[in-house]
């Protein structure tokens, strides 16, 4: 800040004040620049189906879409919701969100027996 700083050593004008500011990493979130990145966990049938799933932003919680047919690694962007761009007012960088698909290590008889016929349908 301009002359906000104070006072040179024989009474000159007062110097410029610098002000540093750390930013805190967040486990949640990776940043580069104004871009904020993240990851949510949907499932396969959600993955297969589409679905809505909450994702924690820097404003707090919201709902995306997820598409049908979303594939692992899907890269979703919430737009204007990343960080504040310096210098220019009320711009905001992107939000993007990386699917993560968990595909279950168990299942049930019936689940087995419905992922079975599935394969079937979809070998035909």
């Amino acid at each position: 800040m301009r002359a906000e700083g104070d006072a040179g050593p024989y009474g000159g004008a007062p110097g410029d004040l610098y002000i540093f500011i750390d930013v805190k990493p967040d486990s949640r979130f990776r940043r580069e620049g104004p871009e904020i990145y993240s990851n949510v966990e949907v499932s396969c049938v959600d993955a297969i189906l589409g679905a809505e799933a909450a994702v924690t932003t820097i404003d707090g919680e919201v709902t995306i879409k997820v598409p049908p047919g979303s594939q692992p690694e899907t890269v979703l962007r919430l737009k204007g919701k990343g960080a504040p761009k310096l210098g220019e007012k009320s711009a905001r960088g992107n939000h993007f969100v990386t699917l993560k698909v968990r595909v279950p290590e168990k299942l049930s008889a019936r689940e087995r027996e419905i992922v079975e016929e599935l394969r079937a349908i979809r070998s035909r």
